[in-house]
């Protein structure tokens, strides 16, 4: 078999897979990723320009599936999306005032403790939920919660910067913020940040096209691999307790926070 198309295959099983993971905890994945492609031996500029129209793939794929489900808290896309939008745009502007290796660093530690977060017992509040000041009653589907909005606020304020700051989507710590913060479900949780998701990294991909970095001959197989990745996982996280999301929202999350930390001590 031709060695590039042997590559090509390993590398859409590998998508595939991290596709299917990576929509069930609600994450868009970019890390992961890019370093595939990047092992892959594709160019990092064609890596992070592949690796976010994966993540608008993946992330419209299951959103649509979410969405079908009613699962997806809009009032909160809403609330959120602009704010982590904003805060993005000035973590990364800010992000030139530290070394790309101390990012490395900080973005691990922030992973572990997303991953840390999300393993907490949460206790659901018991009896009939009423508006209170700084409160904001929201349903979504069957389920009924309140949103702190004096802790929520601040904390998607710190999450929009951080994600800017290390250059990912932010699902590893919109997941948390919306599960802990705002008490909301975990698989609405994952519903609605995957669509934050999907039209962060459409944004990104833009920016990557108009560059000229988008290389459709890798990126098209690639892209349908995540597609179909990207069902399963949203399939998959329909049918899931949502205690074993956390979980493996969670360890997903540690993995990568080890990665980031062993490539952050081992780079130059």
């Amino acid at each position: 078999m031709d060695r590039k198309l042997t590559k090509l295959l390993v590398l859409i099983l590998l998508i595939m897979g991290i596709g299917v993971v990576m929509t069930m905890t609600g994450r868009g994945g970019g890390n992961f990723y890019v370093l595939i492609l990047a092992l892959g031996g594709i160019s990092m500029h064609e890596a992070a320009a592949t690796g976010q129209l994966i993540l608008v793939a993946t992330a419209t794929t299951a959103f649509l599936l979410f969405q079908k489900k009613r699962i997806i808290a809009w009032k909160m896309v809403f609330l959120i999306g602009p704010i982590v939008a904003a805060m993005a745009f000035i973590g990364g502007y800010c992000s030139k005032i530290i070394t790309g290796r101390m990012l490395k660093f900080t973005f691990s530690g922030l992973l572990v403790v997303a991953a840390f977060l999300m393993l907490t017992k949460i206790y659901e509040r018991q009896g009939v939920l009423k508006r209170k000041p700084g409160y904001w009653l929201l349903r979504s589907g069957q389920s009924e919660y309140l949103v702190n909005l004096w802790l929520a606020l601040p904390v998607t304020i710190a999450t929009g910067f951080a994600a800017g700051m290390v250059g990912v989507s932010g699902g590893s710590f919109l997941v948390p913020l919306m599960v802990l913060a705002c008490g909301m479900p975990m698989q609405t949780a994952v519903g609605t940040s995957t669509a934050m998701v999907a039209t962060t990294a459409a944004m990104g991909f833009a920016g990557h096209a108009i560059n000229g970095d988008f290389n459709p001959h890798w990126a098209l197989p690639l892209v349908a691999a995540a597609v179909i990745g990207g069902l399963i996982g949203g399939r998959l996280a329909l049918k899931t307790k949502p205690s074993f999301l956390k979980k493996l929202f969670a360890y997903t999350t540690l993995a990568a926070a080890i990665f980031m930390a062993l490539n952050a001590y081992f780079s130059n």
